[in-house]
This record gives C-alpha cells, sequence and structure tokens, in this order.
C-alpha cells in the first residue's frame, strides 16, 4: 500500500465486509454467493469484499503511466469504493438511480464499477470519444441523476441538469473526486460496510450501457446484477485468471462494462494495472516488464500489437482475450508466434464474451496456419451461458414468437447466432418494440451470421448488415477479410459492399500496407491492387474477389478498436 495513502483511505480497525442483510429472508435461502458472507443474492461486489478480506494487502490497482501515479491494496482501494458509496447516497443517489461515468481507464471508473453498485444504483459509463450532443442526449435518455467527470472530459457535460463530480485523477488531496469520497467516509460515520444495504433482487439493473448508435439513436442495454456476477464469473473461469494474475487495461472501461471484467478481475483476487490511453509503447513495457497474464482487445488493436516496433517474444505466455469481432486466422498465428494465448470470442450487445473457442488436443499436432484456422472459430458457449444457436433467419412476415430452426451442422449453411440465458441483456432501456424485436424466438437474435461445424463449433461469416450479394451469390466480408489478411503486405483489410452495375455489388477492400512494405508499392497502389487481387483470384470465388483495393493510410475504428464499417459504405456511396 501506497505510505502516502490518507487516513479516509485505511479501513477501521476491525473492519467487517457483511453488508446489511434484508429482513424475512429464510435461513434455508443461500443462491450462489458464498456462505461467509451470508449475502442474499449473487451480486458482483461480493468478489471485490471477499479479496479484502482474504487478501487485504495484496496488490489491487496500480494507476502508472501518469503524473501522480497511485498503488492500492485491496483493503485500501475496498475502502475508497465504500467511501465512494456513501458518498452517492449522501448526494442523494437512491437505489435504481443511474449515475453517469465518463472517463477513461483509470481509478474513478474503476472504482464505479463497485462502488455504484454498493449504493444499490446503476453505473451508465458513457464513451469519451462521443460529441457533447452525444453525451447530452444519453444523460437526458438514461435519467442519470449524478456524474461523475474525468477532467480531461468535462467539457461533454458543459450545461448538465444533475451535480456533476469532476475528477483530476490524481489520488490527491485537494482534488474534486478525492474530496467527493473524503464527504463519503464523514458521512459514513464508521459504520462501514454493515450500514450499507445489499440489493435483494438479483434481477435488478447493474448497468446500462449504450449502443454507439451508428444507424440511429444509441440503445440503452440494460444488464443485471446476476447476470453481471456470472459473466464475470465465466471470464474469470474460461482465461484461468487467479490471484497470481496481472490484468492489463487496454479494452475502455466504458464499453459495456469492460465485458465484466471490473469484477472478473476481484473475483480472481488479481491485480489490474490501467492505462488512460492505448499506447502501444506503453503497452509493450507492462508485457514486459509488469507481469501481466491477461488483456482484452478488439482484433484490430491486436494487430497494433504485434506489429508494433516494440514487438518482441513474450518469455511467459499471456492470455490475449480477442472479442470485438471475429479475428483472422492469420492474426491468431501472428499472436502465437509472439507467445500470446488467444481466447477467440464473439461479441454481442451484452455483457461481452459469450463463447469460447476450445482448444481440441489434436490440434497441437498441426502446423500453425492450420491449427490457426480452428482457433479463428468461435468455437462454444462459457460455461455460465447457455448454448449457442445458429439458426434460420426469420422470413419475411414470420411472427417474432415462431419456433427457431436450428441450421444443419454442415459448416456450409449460413444462419443467425441467437442466445438466451443468464448472460444476456435483459432489455433495451425504454424501447419494448427494439426489445422485442431483439428478442424473436425467445432469444437475443444477434444480428451475426455464422455456421454450425460438424463437431458443434460456430463460426461466424458476417454481420447481417455486411454480406455482399453478387450477382445472386452471398459474399461474406469477413471470408474475404480472411484471406486477404494473408498477404503478406497487408497489415490491416476491412471489406464493404459497392455498387455494380452488371452484378448488383462488388466487394471493395481497404487496405493498410504493413509498415515494412510501404516503401515497396510506394507510387505503385494500382500494381498493389493487381497483385492483392491475383492473390485472392487463387483463395476465392469469383464473386467474392475484390473488384476496387484502395490503400488508405487508416480505417475508421470505434474507441475499443472495432472498424467501423457504416463509416467506410458511406464513403463508398459517394464513388
Amino acid at each position: 500500500m501506497c505510505p502516502s495513502n490518507p487516513p479516509r483511505e485505511f479501513p477501521s480497525p476491525g473492519v467487517s465486509y457483511r453488508l446489511q442483510l434484508p429482513r424475512g429472508i429464510p435461513v434455508h435461502y443461500q443462491p450462489l454467493v458464498c456462505l461467509m458472507f451470508a449475502f442474499i443474492d449473487p451480486n458482483p461486489l461480493a468478489f471485490l469484499l471477499r479479496a479484502a478480506q482474504i487478501y487485504p494487502d495484496k496488490l489491487a490497482l496500480v494507476h502508472p503511466d501518469v503524473e501522480h501515479p497511485v498503488i492500492y491494496s485491496y483493503a485500501v482501494w475496498t475502502q475508497r469504493i465504500q467511501n465512494l458509496a456513501y458518498a452517492l447516497i449522501q448526494a442523494g443517489i437512491q437505489p435504481g438511480d443511474r449515475v453517469a461515468v465518463i472517463a477513461p481507464n483509470s481509478p474513478a471508473i474503476a472504482e464505479a464499477h463497485h462502488g455504484v453498485l454498493a449504493a444499490r444504483a446503476v453505473i451508465c459509463p458513457i464513451n469519451t470519444r462521443l460529441t457533447h450532443a452525444e453525451v447530452a442526449y444519453i444523460l437526458e435518455h438514461s435519467g442519470s441523476r449524478l456524474i461523475i467527470v474525468d477532467h480531461e472530459f468535462s467539457h461533454l457535460v458543459t450545461g448538465a441538469k444533475v451535480p456533476v463530480v469532476v475528477t483530476n485523477d490524481s489520488g490527491r488531496v485537494g482534488d474534486p473526486y478525492e474530496e467527493f469520497l473524503s464527504t463519503g467516509r464523514q458521512f459514513s460515520a464508521e459504520r462501514g460496510w454493515p450500514g450499507l444495504e445489499w440489493e435483494r433482487d438479483e434481477d435488478a439493473a447493474a448497468a446500462l450501457c449504450y449502443t454507439s448508435g451508428t444507424t440511429g439513436r444509441p440503445k440503452g442495454v440494460i444488464t443485471t446484477i446476476r447476470g453481471a456476477y456470472l459473466a464475470a464469473i465465466g471470464n474469470a473461469y474460461e482465461t484461468g485468471m487467479n490471484r497470481d494474475s496481472t490484468y492489463l487495461w487496454i479494452l475502455p472501461m466504458f464499453h459495456a462494462c469492460g465485458w465484466t471484467y471490473p469484477w472478473a478481475v476481484t473475483l480472481a483476487s488479481a491485480a489490474q494495472i490501467t492505462l488512460r490511453q492505448v499506447s502501444y509503447p506503453l503497452i509493450w513495457n507492462h508485457l514486459l516488464n509488469s507481469g501481466v497474464t491477461h488483456y482484452c482487445g478488439a482484433p484490430t488493436v491486436q494487430i497494433g500489437l504485434v506489429n508494433a516496433p516494440q514487438a518482441t517474444r513474450l518469455s511467459k505466455p499471456v492470455s490475449a482475450i480477442v472479442a470485438g469481432s471475429a479475428p483472422t486466422a492469420h492474426l491468431i498465428e501472428e499472436l502465437e508466434k509472439e507467445e500470446y494465448h488467444p481466447g477467440s470470442r464473439i461479441w454481442i450487445n451484452t455483457y461481452g464474451p459469450t463463447t469460447r473457442c476450445y482448444d481440441q488436443p489434436a490440434w497441437a499436432n498441426l502446423q500453425l496456419d492450420d491449427r490457426a484456422k480452428f482457433l479463428a472459430r468461435q468455437g462454444h458457449s462459457f460455461a455460465t451461458a447457455v448454448d449457442a444457436r445458429v439458426v434460420y433467419p426469420p422470413k419475411e412476415g414470420e411472427s417474432l414468437d415462431a419456433e427457431l430452426v436450428d441450421v444443419p451442422k454442415d459448416g456450409k449453411t449460413v444462419g443467425e447466432i441467437v442466445f438466451r440465458g443468464n448472460i444476456v441483456m435483459k432489455e433495451y432501456f425504454k424501447d419494448p418494440e427494439a426489445t422485442k424485436k431483439a428478442f424473436r424466438g425467445a432469444h437475443f437474435n444477434t444480428g451475426d451470421l455464422a455456421v454450425m461445424h460438424p463437431d458443434g463449433y460456430i463460426a461466424v461469416q458476417d454481420r447481417s448488415k455486411d454480406i455482399i450479394i453478387s450477382g445472386g451469390e452471398n459474399a461474406s466480408s469477413l471470408a474475404i477479410e480472411q484471406e486477404l489478411s494473408s498477404h503478406p503486405d497487408v497489415l490491416e483489410v476491412s471489406v464493404v459492399a459497392r455498387p455494380h452495375p452488371k452484378w448488383g455489388e462488388r466487394p471493395m477492400a481497404f487496405v493498410i500496407l504493413h509498415p515494412s512494405h510501404e516503401k515497396k508499392w510506394a507510387g505503385r497502389h494500382a500494381e498493389f491492387a493487381d497483385d492483392l487481387k491475383k492473390h485472392a483470384r487463387a483463395r476465392l470465388p469469383g464473386f467474392a474477389c475484390p473488384e476496387w483495393v484502395s490503400v488508405v493510410d487508416e480505417l475508421p475504428k470505434t474507441s475499443t478498436g472495432k472498424i467501423q464499417k457504416v463509416t467506410l459504405r458511406k464513403l463508398v456511396a459517394k464513388l
């Protein structure tokens, strides 16, 4: 623990990590949560309190690459979170109220993922890359009652009609956020955790996260306390996190609550390192020198990592959780060469990773390129989920209540991935029609198109809106990208449909050249396009080969590194 910690950050002597138990609970009723706490229902806050009780002096959080670095033990960090909970209650936050948080990866947003739940409120993390108008809409739609905002993004909440707490990300006296925590400690009157009430309803909302809104107004996704609890358990179990693990924050915590890793880390009693920005030199420094064992990132982030100037083979394996979109087999190869252990998953608008490509012993005997093709599939559902299905898309005019029909396990028939169960969102906030449509056939319809292989492994083919229909044939933009990315001079590629006078649509490829091969093609982009098309024709059917190739310096991406194909389609529409 840091020697400069102020008194408000130290727990009281004989601290109790047991919250107030609601009255009238049967003695025999104790679902899911460890009995040692006598908690009533599953709640990811239990993970933090358990870690603090068992490992009070263990490293919990490090925030190193800033002007004022901080280091917190589990005892100190848990006290800060308790202070935040009391501060929110003193500020008038009631159970079920939404608390907005606008911050990069830092102690404040990490603490909010626990402190807001401890106040029985709902965390509403907001993307720092949005405009003032977009943030204003989310604040209004969510009905947030209080805003915690990082100083770098305070301009996004000017004119806000609710209280705003600014954090200077300093951890020091005089920082408005730190003073807010101090008022919480004073307000607690040392009642501690027993002075806070446990949320009795496991189906109560834990978080309200908003979609990107690329095709209209962003939708608010409600996830529950029970779902967050089970999704976090799934993440920790599936990735093998434990008390010796160190998680590096690359994925923004504001993105779907960091795929529930704020709670998975505490379940494992692991350490976490927070980075304010995606900086490949900083990331590589921590991969090489900070004992990092796990991190999450979209495929484009992984591409940047393995091609950074600092990239080198790691001395110990690191688990790279790949989600956001399907990785290419070529990317899986590159990750394995650097001694990463990639886990292929798919992303849906809910808690985070839901499927995993479980490695089979027989694959170890395959050549790397052949093994990578298997590992690039999305596999099977998490242990805490229900089996993912691939079903035929709805027919025109078909009722939303119609029974879903699975596609055959032939690895060829394309259908839509659907889920149901513990780690699927509860609803779209204030949008019953969108919720009903998303829950066609009593399952969550992801919009991801996939095939089911004979071994039961799912393999994503595309998003439904990204399929290219050329001459009556359906071409998967993802399948095309898989093959184009195997060209040695391609760093990154994205493919979208472009209108064609004869075939209706044809693929257009946007390509970033590999830095080490840029000079080779300088002033010769047309020749490169011909070379890439030749490469494609040897691997793809004619209707799937790109008709056009555009070499670009960068691709439009979301805050998590996911390529924004909607932006590329808008560019194509102007051609």
